[in-house]
């Protein structure tokens, strides 16, 4: 027996958090009988599961690797008609859904895949994944700037964890630097709000790593599949850190 939310994540119907809105919303049911209440537990291979009046079905599980492009929203869907991620993965047949989100005027790697209970893993706060961003910004911050940065920030949701920057360019003519930047949260808009929060806002922000996964090979607006021992990877990533944070 497994909880309904687990069931549901693993069938690649949402993330374990977004599945359990779907059931607390009455959108599910177990046998005919809508479940509201979480924390209930199922018998995957018994028991009969509907979402929305559908019945829930196993998929073989999908991870996607794709080069996001700016000015692409982070979502399955627009009601805007806005061209979203799911728009650039043709043949794809499998319903996929982000790993976390890039904002509008970000681009870089970007996670997909429809296994819910590596999505949570790599997204929950509990985890601290590292992701990893070049951030082209207005001018050349001094040293004491980047300790700052290292030492972490207070923004109006509180003080930001330690992150680890470097330069990797300075543009003397342009006045404008490079930055690395690794973060291990996932705060909305982190990365830009921090750098605002020492005045020096972003002109151009990627993300080019995710855990162990890195971007470089993959033109802008292409995807692949993530190979098995890259997904191990994956896991093992999320696993490890929060084992660090235990110990500590």
């Amino acid at each position: 027996m497994e909880r309904l939310q687990k069931v549901l994540a693993e069938a690649g119907i949402a993330s374990r958090r977004k599945s359990e809105e779907l059931i607390t919303s009455g959108r599910v049911q177990v046998n005919d009988q809508v479940v509201t209440t979480l924390g209930v537990k199922v018998d995957p291979a018994a028991d009969v599961i509907k979402v929305d009046g559908k019945p829930i079905s196993g998929q073989s599980k999908v991870y996607l690797l794709l080069h996001k492009p700016k000015g692409v929203i982070t979502s399955a869907s627009d009601p805007g008609g806005r061209k979203v991620v799911t728009d650039f993965l043709h043949g794809v047949k499998e319903r996929v859904f982000p790993v976390g989100r890039l904002d509008y005027d970000t681009e870089g790697l970007l996670l997909l895949t429809n296994d819910g209970e590596l999505a949570n893993m790599l997204t929950h706060p509990k985890y601290h994944v590292p992701r990893t961003y070049h951030a082209t910004v207005e001018g050349v911050p001094h040293g004491s700037v980047l300790d700052k940065l290292r030492s972490g920030i207070k923004l109006e949701d509180g003080m930001t964890a330690p992150a680890e920057v470097e330069y990797l360019d300075v543009d003397t003519e342009k006045k404008q630097s490079v930055l690395s930047i690794t973060i291990h949260e996932g705060r909305n808009r982190q990365v830009r709000r921090m750098l605002e929060a020492v005045h020096f806002p972003i002109i151009r922000l990627k993300r080019v790593k995710y855990g162990p996964i890195e971007l470089s090979g993959l033109a802008r607006g292409k995807f692949r599949h993530l190979k098995s021992d890259e997904v191990a990877m994956l896991r093992e990533s999320a696993l490890s850190t929060q084992n660090i944070q235990k110990s500590e």
